[in-house]
C-alpha cells in the first residue's frame, strides 16, 4: 500500500477508477449508445461539439426525457454565432413532469436540519404535495409565464413550491431569507412576482430569526404582488391592501393527489437566477426549461455518474445556482437531501457527515471553504463516520487547492471520485468537470464538459496550453440564458458575455489548460493581480496562506502605486494579531510555493472578511473601498458592516 501511494504521488494522480467503475458507468453506456469508445474521451468530446444536434439529441434519449422532442435538434444561427441558435424548435416538455418521474414508492427527498434528518418522502408523497400546492397556486390566479418568488430556506416547502410553479409553466425565482430587505428588492423586485412564498421564521446555528419586517417591506415595493404565502402558521404581516395572506396549510387545503403538467416550448422560461450584484444591481438571468433539464441530466448522469437509487446532496442556499442543480437530481431517479441550517456547529462539527452516514449519501456536494474549515478544526471525517455508500465528493464556489485534494483522500475516503466543477449562474451548469472514467490529478479539474466548446485564450486571442488565459466558449449550448430580465435585457446580456470577443462567450475566469486536457483555475479575471505586468490569480496566494494554521481566513487584492500595484493581504487570525514572525512565515511560504512576484507587500490583520450572500469572497468591494471608491451594492453582501475597517486600511500600520 505504501509503494502504491508513493507511485501515485510521483505521477500526481490521487485517484484512479477501477475497471469495474468504468465499465458500469453511465458515460460508458452513453458511449456505446453513440458508437464512440469511452476510452477516447477527447474524441467523444470533439464529436459532442462538432455535431451538437446529434449529441444533445442522444442526451435527450439517454436520459429518457419526458416530452415531445420534435424532428430537429439544432438550428444554427444564420450568422454562425452563438446567439440566435435554436435547440429542439419543435419540442414541448415540462420541467416538473421530468423531476416528478418514477416509481411512487422510491425515496425522493430527505429533509434535515441542525438536529439531523427530520423526514423522508417517497415520490408518491412528493407528487401529492405538489398537486395540492399546484391547486393552491391556481386558486391564486397563477398562470403560465407568471413569476413566483421564494424567500425561503432549503426545505421541503420550498421544493414543493418550485415544482408546483414549474408544473403550471410559471417561472420560479428565489432568495435566501438571510438577505436583507434591500437585497431581496434588488433581486425579485426586478421580476415583479405575482406570489411570494416566505420562511418568516427560521433557525441558523441554533439561533432563531424572524424576517416579517423584511417581507412586509418587500411586499410593499411589488406592484405585481397579489398574495403572500407564509410557511409559518402565524404570519402577522403588514402588507398593502389587496394583497392576500395565507398560510402553507391553507395553500395546500385541496383534495387532489396527482398534479397536471403544462408542457411548454423548450425555450420557455423556467428560472430567474441572480448574479452576486457587487458591481451594481444583480443581473436577472432567465433560463429555459429545456436548457436547464438537458444540461443537468448530462452533468449528473454522464459526468457525476448519478444513477437510480443514488442520494445526492449539496450544501446550498436557495439563492445559489446549486439549488436548482440539486433539485434536478430527481430527473435522474436519485433522491436528494434538503438541508436547512449551518454546515458546522461547535457542538456538532460533523452534522452533514452524520446525515450522510444515516441516509447513505452517494454524492456529497460542498465548497472548498467548508472543507477547509473541517481541516482546520482537525475533524477526521472518515474515522468518525461509515461512508461506505459515498461514491463522489463534488466541490464548487471557488478553486479547490492541491493540498485539499490530499486532505480529502487522506481524511474522508481513499476510494472516491473527487470532482471540482466550475461554471456559473449564467449557464446554470458547468464548463469544466470530471468523469468516473478519468484519473484525478492533484489540484486539477479533470476535463472540459461534454457539449461545451471550451477554450483558453491569451491576451492576443490565441488558444494556449500550459499558459494562463481566459476561459471562453466558442459554440452555442442549450443552457445559455434566454435574456436578462427587464428593459434592454438582450443588450445587457450581449455586453456581459459577448462584447469583449465577437461571437465568443467570455466567462471571466483566469485558467490554465494542461497538456493532458485538465484545467487549473486561478480566480476571476476582474480580480487578477498585475504586479510588474505579470498576471496572478488570487487563488494562487490563498492556497498557500490558508494552509497556515494561525490564519482563519484571508483576502488579497491589488493596491495601485506609481503605475504599478502592490499585493495587499488581509488576514483573520485566532488571536486577532499578526507579528513579524507570522508575516515572515507567510512571505517565505508564498515565495517558495508560488513565486517571488506573489509575495504580499503589505499584510494587515482584520476582524472579518466580506462575503456575498452566496458565500464568495468579495475582493472587488475591498479593492474599491480601500481606493476610496463607492461599493455599489452592499445589499449583496452577507456582512457589509465589516467594510468599515477596510475604509481606513491605508492609514493603518502593516507588517
Amino acid at each position: 500500500m505504501i509503494e502504491q501511494q508513493s507511485r501515485i504521488s510521483e505521477n500526481n494522480i490521487v485517484w484512479q477508477p477501477s475497471e469495474q467503475r468504468v465499465s458500469e458507468s453511465n458515460i460508458k453506456k452513453f458511449s456505446e449508445q453513440v458508437g464512440i469508445p469511452v476510452e477516447s474521451y477527447d474524441r467523444l468530446h470533439s464529436w459532442s461539439i462538432e455535431k451538437p444536434g446529434e449529441f444533445w439529441s442522444e442526451v435527450w434519449d439517454f436520459a429518457n426525457i419526458i416530452g415531445e422532442k420534435g424532428e430537429t435538434a439544432f438550428v444554427p444561427a444564420e450568422d454562425g454565432a452563438m446567439l440566435g441558435a435554436k435547440w429542439f424548435p419543435g419540442a414541448s416538455l415540462n420541467l416538473a413532469e421530468n423531476l416528478l418521474r418514477g416509481d411512487g414508492s422510491r425515496v425522493a427527498v430527505y429533509e434535515a436540519n441542525e438536529q439531523g434528518v427530520q423526514q423522508t418522502l417517497n415520490m408518491a408523497e412528493l407528487r401529492r404535495l405538489v398537486a395540492k400546492a399546484q391547486a393552491g397556486l391556481r386558486m391564486l390566479g397563477v398562470e403560465q409565464g407568471d413569476r413566483i418568488a421564494g424567500i425561503v430556506t432549503n426545505g421541503l416547502e420550498s421544493l414543493v413550491s418550485l415544482l408546483a410553479t414549474s408544473s403550471l409553466g410559471a417561472v420560479w425565482s428565489s432568495c435566501s431569507p438571510d438577505f436583507g430587505a434591500k437585497g431581496i428588492i434588488d433581486r425579485i423586485g426586478q421580476v415583479q412576482p405575482k406570489v411570494i412564498i416566505a420562511s418568516l421564521d427560521y433557525q441558523y446555528n441554533g439561533k432563531p430569526f424572524n424576517i416579517r419586517e423584511n417581507v412586509s417591506t418587500v411586499s410593499k415595493e411589488l406592484e405585481s404582488l397579489s398574495a403572500v404565502v407564509s410557511l409559518s402558521e402565524t404570519p402577522e404581516l403588514q402588507v398593502e391592501s389587496g394583497v392576500q395572506i395565507l398560510t402553507w396549510s391553507e395553500l395546500l387545503a385541496h383534495r387532489v393527489d396527482e398534479p397536471t403538467f403544462t408542457r411548454v416550448p423548450i425555450h420557455h422560461p423556467s428560472y430567474i437566477l441572480y448574479t452576486s450584484g457587487t458591481t451594481g444591481l444583480p443581473k436577472c438571468i432567465v433560463h429555459s426549461v429545456g436548457g436547464v433539464l438537458l444540461q443537468h441530466v448530462k452533468e449528473h448522469q454522464l459526468h457525476c455518474d448519478v444513477k437510480k437509487g443514488d442520494v445526492l446532496s449539496w450544501y446550498t442556499s436557495t439563492a445559489w445556482m446549486m439549488y436548482p442543480w440539486l433539485v434536478s437530481g430527481l430527473a435522474s431517479n436519485a433522491a436528494i437531501l434538503l438541508y436547512d441550517g449551518s454546515p458546522i456547529r461547535k457542538d456538532r462539527i460533523g452534522i452533514l457527515w452524520e446525515i450522510a452516514e444515516e441516509i447513505g449519501i452517494t454524492h456529497f456536494g460542498t465548497s472548498p471553504k467548508y472543507l477547509d474549515s473541517l481541516e482546520k478544526c482537525g475533524y477526521e471525517v472518515g474515522k468518525n463516520h461509515d461512508l461506505s455508500a459515498l461514491q463522489a465528493v463534488l466541490t464548487s464556489g471557488s478553486p479547490l487547492i492541491s493540498e485539499q485534494y490530499d486532505w480529502i483522500y487522506n481524511t474522508i475516503k481513499e476510494d472516491v471520485l473527487l470532482e471540482s466543477i466550475s461554471g456559473g449562474t449564467e449557464i446554470i451548469g458547468c464548463f469544466v468537470m470530471g468523469t468516473p472514467i478519468h484519473p484525478v490529478y492533484r489540484g486539477e479539474i479533470t476535463c472540459k464538459a461534454l457539449g461545451m466548446a471550451v477554450d483558453i485564450l491569451d491576451e492576443r486571442g490565441v488558444s494556449v496550453i500550459g499558459k494562463k488565459g481566459e476561459l471562453v466558449c466558442t459554440q452555442a449550448f442549450p443552457s445559455m440564458p434566454l435574456t436578462f430580465w427587464g428593459e434592454d435585457g438582450d443588450e445587457r446580456y450581449f455586453n456581459a458575455y459577448f462584447a469583449e470577443r465577437e461571437g465568443i462567450w467570455t466567462h471571466g475566469d483566469l485558467v490554465e489548460q494542461t497538456t493532458r486536457g485538465s484545467l487549473i483555475i486561478y480566480g476571476r479575471t476582474d480580480n487578477v493581480l498585475n504586479p510588474g505586468g505579470v498576471r496572478i490569480g488570487t487563488s494562487e496566494i490563498y492556497r498557500v496562506v490558508e494552509q497556515i494554521p494561525q490564519i482563519k481566513d484571508s483576502i488579497v487584492f491589488g493596491f495601485p502605486i506609481e503605475n504599478d500595484e502592490e499585493i495587499v493581504l488581509c488576514i483573520v487570525t485566532e488571536n486577532g494579531e499578526v507579528d513579524e514572525d507570522l508575516a515572515n512565515q507567510i512571505r517565505r511560504n508564498v515565495r517558495k510555493k508560488a513565486s517571488p512576484r506573489h509575495v504580499p507587500r503589505r499584510i494587515y490583520v482584520v476582524k472579518e472578511i466580506p462575503y456575498t450572500n452566496n458565500g464568495k469572497k468579495v475582493e472587488g468591494a475591498v479593492r474599491s473601498i480601500v481606493r476610496g471608491q463607492e461599493v455599489k451594492n452592499k445589499a449583496s453582501l452577507a456582512n457589509p458592516e465589516c467594510l468599515r475597517e477596510y475604509a481606513t486600511l491605508a492609514e493603518r500600520s502593516y507588517v
